[in-house]
């Protein structure tokens, strides 16, 4: 039995971190106010190497409508802005030579549904992620049958497992239905 446990520790682990992605995923689209996060992914080529955004400028809301972004050095602030235009975020820097703003328009709502329907998909990639967990996490209980656990504890191992899948599930739902809130509030 004690073998089913480490599983199951480490299926719940490994749907913690499915969990931690998806919120990472969700917070990179934009629910109608200015957030960081939105620019989580841009990379600016910084003395040739490429680096993320928050690694060589500040980044920063000073409101809900506006992003202040300002380089640790100002030579680079034209690589940042460029990095942006050709991020496909839709945005438009302002660069008055210390700090670039980036002016957030309020959504339209046939715009809020599109990042509905995006938050959507990554949910869905989420659930998937947990239930290959789950399926893996079985196939490997079913294997401790040739090393002298019972069927009965295998059996219920499975259930254990089932629960744990409904649970983060579960999660994931109130997780989206969250963020959909979010994108629609105007």
């Amino acid at each position: 039995m004690e073998e089913i446990e480490l599983y199951l520790e480490d299926a719940r682990d490994t749907m913690d971190r499915a969990i931690k992605h998806l919120v990472i995923e969700l917070g990179k689209i934009r629910a109608g106010k200015a957030s960081p996060n939105m620019l989580d992914g841009i990379q600016v080529e910084y003395y040739g190497v490429l680096s993320p955004l928050n690694n060589v400028a500040s980044v920063t809301t000073p409101d809900a409508r506006t992003i202040a972004i300002k380089p640790f050095e100002k030579k680079i602030i034209g690589e940042i802005e460029k990095a942006i235009r050709n991020s496909n975020l839709g945005l438009s820097p302002t660069n008055d030579g210390d700090i670039i703003r980036l002016n957030i328009p309020p959504l339209t709502e046939e715009r809020r549904r599109d990042l509905v329907k995006k938050a959507k998909q990554e949910i869905e990639v989420a659930k998937v992620n947990v239930r290959n967990i789950r399926k893996d996490t079985n196939e490997g209980i079913r294997k401790l049958t040739k090393e002298g656990v019972s069927e009965d504890d295998v059996k219920k191992g499975e259930e254990r497992v089932q629960k744990l899948t409904d649970s983060f599930v579960a999660k994931i739902d109130e997780i989206l239905a969250s963020k959909e809130q979010d994108i629609m509030v105007v």
